[in-house]
């Protein structure tokens, strides 16, 4: 009886861990695999450790803050968007810079030889105007 039951116990736990990893929605895991959790428990979290951080030049001067991050087609960030100038985020002027142009310093950002009048210099930053689809119009009824 207590073989039976041990047995059972690893049927019922085997299960769970084969669901655990087996999401599927369609084809699509719908989460990630033991290995990727590893690997992100080793990445930074965008919105606690970057989105918002101050940027510095060589001299320790404060030049902007980490607005955004640009994704590309190929799922890899390829530049961080910059708010150079500005008042508490108003009538800032963003500025796009290679993402490997960044170093982090003991949790600071450096942009090597920047300055605020370079980035303002620099053009505008735009984001891609996407197109809203139309509305779908309402069909009427006979």
């Amino acid at each position: 009886m207590k073989k039976t039951y041990q047995v059972a116990l690893a049927l019922i736990l085997g299960a769970a861990c084969v669901s655990a990893q087996a999401q599927v929605a369609g084809t699509q895991p719908l989460s990630v695999t033991v290995q990727q959790s590893q690997a992100l428990l080793q990445g930074w979290s965008a919105k606690k450790s970057i989105l918002g951080k101050a940027v510095y030049n060589d001299k320790n001067e404060k030049i902007g803050s980490i607005k955004d991050l640009v994704i590309t087609t190929d799922a890899t960030v390829s530049a961080a968007v910059i708010a150079a100038g500005g008042f508490l985020g108003v009538a800032t002027h963003d500025v796009a810079v290679p993402i490997a142009s960044l170093e982090n310093r003991n949790g600071n950002f450096y942009l090597a030889g920047a300055t605020k009048q370079a980035l303002k210099n620099t053009p505008e930053f735009e984001y891609n105007k996407v197109q809203t689809p139309p509305t779908p119009r309402k069909l009427k009824a006979d």
